[in-house]
Formats: C-alpha cells, sequence, structure tokens
C-alpha cells in the first residue's frame, strides 16, 4: 500500500462519498420543517409507536440470536456429526437469500393456516400477522452474525487452557465461564450489535408478516416508505434521523461494552 498520505485521504474521501454525505443530507432535509415541525414529526404517536415496535423487536431479536448464535457456533466448532458442512452452509442462508423471498416464507409457514401457525393457534399463540411474527422475521435475518463472529475466534482458542482449567478442578461449566466466554465475549457483543443494526433498519422480510397495523404491528421503515409515498420527503427523514440517533446511541453503548470486555480480557 501507498504512504499514510494518500491511503488516509483515500479513505476520508470514499467514507465522505459513501457514508457521512448521504448521513448528512439525511440530517439536513427535516430542518425544512422548522424545529416545531421536526419535534411534531418524531413525536407523533404513530412515529412513537412504530419506534418502540422496531427498537424493542429488534432488542429481543438480537438477544435471542445472542444465545442460540453462541450456542450454534460452539456445536460447529465443538463437535463432528454427519451433515455438519451442510448446516454450517445453512447457517449463512439469511445472506444469500432476499429478504421478500424469506419474508413470504415465514408467513407462509407462521400464518394460521400454515404447517407452524395451524400447530400453535390452538394454544392461542399467533405469530403471523403480530409484533411476535416480526421478531420471528428479525431473528432469522441475524442469527449469522453472531454465529460468524463468534465462531472463528472459538476455532482459534487454544484448548489447553481448559484443560489447565480441569486439572485444576474446575467443571466444564466452570471452565467455559471463567477461561472460554471472557476470550468470546468481543466477538460476541460484535455479533449482536450486528444483528441489532441489521434488524433495526429491515423491511423486506418484515413487510409481509407483520400485518402492518398501525399502533400495533407497524415498523418505522414501512413508516417512511408511507410518508414518501405521500410525497412528506421531511417528514420521513426526520423519522429516518430520529432512528439514527437512537440507533447510534444504542449502538455506541454496545461498542463501549465490547472495549471493555477486550480490555479486561487481556
Amino acid at each position: 500500500m501507498p504512504g499514510f498520505g494518500l491511503t488516509f485521504g483515500f479513505t476520508v474521501f470514499y467514507l465522505s462519498a459513501i457514508v457521512l454525505i448521504p448521513l448528512a443530507a439525511l440530517l439536513i432535509r427535516p430542518w425544512e420543517l422548522g424545529v416545531a415541525g421536526v419535534i411534531d414529526a418524531v413525536s407523533a404517536p404513530r412515529v412513537v409507536a412504530s419506534l418502540k415496535l422496531s427498537f424493542g423487536a429488534a432488542a429481543i431479536a438480537s438477544a435471542i440470536n445472542g444465545v442460540f448464535g453462541l450456542i450454534v457456533a460452539w456445536v460447529l466448532v465443538r463437535y463432528r456429526f454427519p451433515g455438519k458442512r451442510i448446516v454450517d452452509a445453512l447457517v449463512d442462508l439469511p445472506f444469500a437469500l432476499p429478504t421478500a423471498v424469506a419474508g413470504i416464507a415465514l408467513t407462509t409457514l407462521y400464518a394460521p393456516n400454515g404447517w407452524i401457525g395451524s400447530a400453535l393457534a390452538p394454544f392461542g399463540i399467533h405469530v403471523a400477522f403480530t409484533p411476535l411474527g416480526i421478531v420471528v422475521a428479525l431473528t432469522f435475518i441475524g442469527l449469522p452474525f453472531v454465529v460468524r463472529s463468534v465462531q472463528p475466534v472459538l476455532d482459534d482458542l487454544d484448548r489447553e487452557y481448559e484443560e489447565a482449567a480441569a486439572t485444576l478442578g474446575a467443571t466444564r461449566g466452570q471452565a467455559f465461564r471463567r477461561v472460554v466466554f471472557p476470550t468470546i465475549l468481543p466477538a460476541w457483543l460484535t455479533g449482536i450489535a450486528l444483528a441489532f443494526a441489521r434488524a433495526v433498519g429491515e423491511y423486506g422480510s418484515v413487510i409481509f408478516i407483520a400485518g402492518n397495523m398501525p399502533f400495533i404491528s407497524e415498523i418505522t421503515p414501512l413508516l417512511i416508505v408511507i410518508k414518501l409515498e405521500q410525497f412528506d420527503y421531511a417528514g420521513a427523514a426526520a423519522v429516518g434521523a430520529a432512528m439514527l440517533a437512537i440507533s447510534f446511541a444504542m449502538l455506541l453503548a454496545i461498542n463501549t461494552l465490547q472495549a471493555w470486555a477486550r480490555a479486561r480480557s487481556t
């Protein structure tokens, strides 16, 4: 690579063209409404309800993926079983599958007359066209982020540390909590942060299974699309800026926790 000056200049130019300038446009456009107009656009009851649903469902889905993604990564690294390569390839399926196709497939399965939905209906559990369906869709598209973040760290982890802990009398659970988990914690938090960031802005896989009822199952990306279709570009930008601010604050908190975990592990 060339010297620092050229590469740094290219980096700043690339980030400005791809990230900073579009974000600046997003932040500038809402002020056409004025301060009062921006506040009214963001604090409207329908917008607030959609923000709560989007971020709440994303947080729940990323927490679920944090638990089960860690289990999947552990099984793929530590065990050998028939069809392991197939299972490993299936983890990446949400990356390759178009989100709209994923949404249609999930709706077909979890609808009241679907394979899974019909089995849950007698118990009073309704997934499709409810907030629960949104969580299911966001969990589906976010799982690979956690698995692929944790898997290489687990694969590189030297098992001698676990064997040393066992010789000192530690059980398998204690060895995991005190030796393995502190090592993989930064990567685990990274996977959760990536899954959360993907879930917050997800649209295609959610739009079919959500039901899209205002104040019940309407996500913020859909509300932004509705405002754009109504030619309310400034209002859509105001809602988008609110999502950006909340996402940045939550990701900053996760990254701070990740840095603390990395410093603690070293």
